[in-house]
């Protein structure tokens, strides 16, 4: 093969390459160090007669970062750079006492209006078990046609418990 064509193949290969990423879904970021960020709320789903119990049958911790934290207090739109994490764990009996067993996943939404202009504003994700490997495998679009039955509430479902 020619000079020529070598670099003719290259720079189709890089420009193939730049289109096939520029149409990747944006990611959402695992949320280092969430367990030190504002807790918002507990609560936990037992009764399979609860129509969320499969899948979110367990233990859920929320937590918020600083960004969206007056807004949880205040009311309104969340910023951009606002995370909320919702922490799933296996709830177990343990002597008449419900405890935390395992963790089922670690679900997150992050506000980046410019970023996720088709799920509302905000990205979202879930990581399973104690892992950084995302199970969500359509962007967020399930999570969001969830999550628009809240549109008055900016997408979000929990409330902040003082």
């Amino acid at each position: 093969m020619k000079k020529g064509h070598a670099f003719l193949w290259i720079v189709c290969l890089l420009l193939i390459g730049n289109i096939a990423a520029s149409q990747e879904k944006p990611k959402v970021a695992y949320p280092t160090g969430y367990r030190d960020w504002p807790h918002v709320k507990s609560m936990l789903i037992f009764d399979q007669k609860h129509p969320l119990y499969n899948p979110f049958g367990g233990l859920h911790h929320i937590y918020v970062n600083k960004k969206g934290l007056e807004t949880y207090k205040k009311g309104g739109p969340f910023p951009d750079g606002t995370v909320i994490v919702f922490d799933l764990l296996e709830a177990t009996m343990d002597q008449g006492a419900y405890i935390e067993g395992t963790r089922k996943f670690i679900g997150v939404m992050q506000k980046d209006s410019k970023k996720f202009k088709e799920t509302g504003g905000w990205g979202f994700d879930a990581f399973e078990k104690d892992t950084k490997n995302s199970f969500v495998k359509d962007g967020g679009k399930s999570c969001y046609d969830c999550h628009l039955g809240q549109k008055d509430k900016d997408y979000v479902f929990s409330k902040f418990r003082p």
